[in-house]
């Protein structure tokens, strides 16, 4: 499971060398690792304080190592605090925008070994009386680089390591006022940064559980597990949640028949888990829809073993509609939201569903299938038929590791995005954008719905001939099942998964998808969104 870190504000020091000063004075506890941040071409805040720790100025260890200040560029050394050899990382910060210090976050979460306390002065600018000024995004996006740099899931059996802490300085100065308009909201006393930070360990820690519940290996995760999961957020005090979930009968009892369907070739059924919030005076109802495939084979359709290698992760959509749910209460969200999980395993076997099948999916629509692989769909269909017959939403938006051409498409770094709704579309690109989950709207194009006739039902589930563009198929499918409601698609399919660290992503499962929503969901209760 996640290393455990946790950031906090330290109260008076300001800088390093406020710190060190401190540490002097017997009244700061000595660090494990010290970080300095590197601005653009190699700027760096003279320290003397600091160069006599060090025996040379922070300016000639730039110098040396010819750092630029590349956001998560980073040097190591060493320098002696009160007789004892403590670990200095000089981090590249950029320009000190939101998605630097997110990546040079993520790489001071890397350098954290287990108990560590590290001591980082969050790189902004400064005060008219040379006070750290930062606003409260670079507050927020550092804080959560770290808390998500430092994720790590294992399944070793060493025993459990202790977690680290973070301190952050220059956050906890005297309440006075804000810094520059143009920078943003200013953070100017104890109070108002430990609210920031701890907005920032919210979204982190929805991030972490949706990493953990796709990182875990399919021979223990199932649709009853994640079923499981959901009840103990549910469970969990002050999250405000209720839920309900259907099992195999009952979903087969109200019409859920592409879910029976997907899930019929295994012997773990399928569940559908719903998630509900409404906090009093709520305004707007949001459907949130995950696609919760705890393994995909293919079933008959079946995959070659290297694509199903990473199939563990392919319930990362229902795994960020679980997490955004447990964080709402503790961020606040003012809106009613309502958390539909499609989980089933699409596994191969006698009793499995075949090419060439129909099925009906919840409220009547029939479904030719012409690949069993093409499940994702499936099951969304069903869960989002039921949120337009049943939960009559204001908006509904979906998140599935659903196609391999958006992934294609748009590698592993955008998420792609369809929507009915221009205003909505672009609510959702301004959350990605200052979240980090970026998304990169793409075109439902109507004339491309031919693909998808079908001579014996309604439709197919896949297009009937080779060279179709597969993303924007798969979008016009469930299109058709919102109810012309407004809705969003996010096809996550290359950013849910990552083959490596890289900045605040680490390798395996990414968490995409909940800090987006969360960001969007707070937007929305802030009046800054649609």
């Amino acid at each position: 499971m996640p290393v455990t870190t946790t950031v906090t504000a330290l109260t008076g020091p300001a800088t390093v060398g406020d710190y060190l000063k401190s540490v002097g004075a017997g009244t700061g506890e000595v660090a494990d690792l010290i970080v300095v941040g590197v601005g653009a071409d190699g700027e760096v805040a003279a320290d003397t304080e600091l160069a006599a720790a060090l025996g040379v100025s922070a300016a000639d260890v730039v110098a040396a190592y010819q750092l630029t200040g590349k956001p998560g560029q980073v040097a190591h050394v060493v320098a002696k605090v009160s007789e004892r050899s403590v670990r200095v990382a000089f981090i590249g910060v950029g320009g000190r925008s939101a998605a630097e210090l997110r990546r040079a976050g993520g790489e001071i979460g890397r350098l954290l070994r287990a108990g560590d306390v590290a001591i980082a002065p969050v790189p902004a600018g400064s005060h008219a009386d040379g006070s750290p000024a930062a606003s409260d995004d670079q507050v927020r996006a550092f804080a959560q680089g770290i808390l998500l740099g430092s994720y790590r899931y294992t399944e070793k059996s060493a025993a459990e390591q202790p977690g680290s802490q973070v301190r952050l300085l220059g956050l906890a100065g005297p309440a006075g006022p804000g810094v520059d308009p143009d920078a943003g909201a200013g953070v100017t006393g104890s109070a108002a940064a430990a609210g920031v930070v701890d907005e920032a360990a919210a979204i982190a820690g929805a991030v972490a559980l949706t990493r953990d519940l796709s990182n875990t290996p399919s021979v223990r995760k199932c649709p009853q597990w994640l079923g499981d999961a959901a009840t103990t957020v549910a469970r969990s005090p002050g999250a405000g949640l209720g839920l309900r979930i259907w099992n195999e009968q009952e979903l087969a009892a109200a019409g859920f028949l592409g879910m029976i369907a997907v899930g019929s070739g295994s012997d773990r059924p399928p569940r559908l888990i719903e998630l509900s919030y409404a906090p009093p005076g709520a305004r707007l109802h949001v459907v949130l829809v995950g696609k919760g495939i705890t393994f995909d084979s293919g079933g008959l359709s079946l995959k070659p073993n290297d694509a199903m290698k990473a199939m563990k992760t392919d319930m990362a959509g229902g795994a960020a509609v679980i997490a955004v749910m447990s964080a709402l209460a503790r961020l606040g969200v003012s809106h009613r939201v309502t958390g539909l999980v499609a989980a089933a395993e699409n596994m191969p076997s006698g009793a499995a569903y075949r090419p060439g099948d129909v099925i009906t999916q919840f409220g009547g629509r029939t479904v030719e299938v012409l690949n069993t692989d093409a499940e994702g769909r499936i099951v969304l269909a069903d869960a989002m038929a039921y949120a337009d017959a049943e939960l009559a939403p204001d908006v509904i938006v979906d998140l599935a590791t659903l196609t391999g051409a958006a992934r294609i498409a748009l590698g592993g770094v955008y998420g792609a995005l369809y929507s009915t709704s221009d205003e909505l579309a672009g609510a959702l690109l301004a959350a990605g954008e200052a979240s980090g989950d970026r998304l990169w709207r793409m075109p439902l194009v109507d004339e491309y719905a031919a693909a998808l006739d079908s001579p014996v039902a309604d439709l197919s589930n896949v297009a009937r001939e080779e060279g179709q563009p597969g993303s924007i198929t798969a979008a016009l499918f469930l299109r058709g099942f919102t109810g012309a409601r407004p809705w969003a698609h996010l096809d996550i399919a290359g950013a849910a998964r990552s083959g490596a660290d890289d900045g605040e992503i680490t390798a395996g499962a990414t968490g995409f998808g909940a800090r987006l929503l969360l960001t969007w969901l707070t937007a929305l209760t802030a009046g800054k969104s649609n």
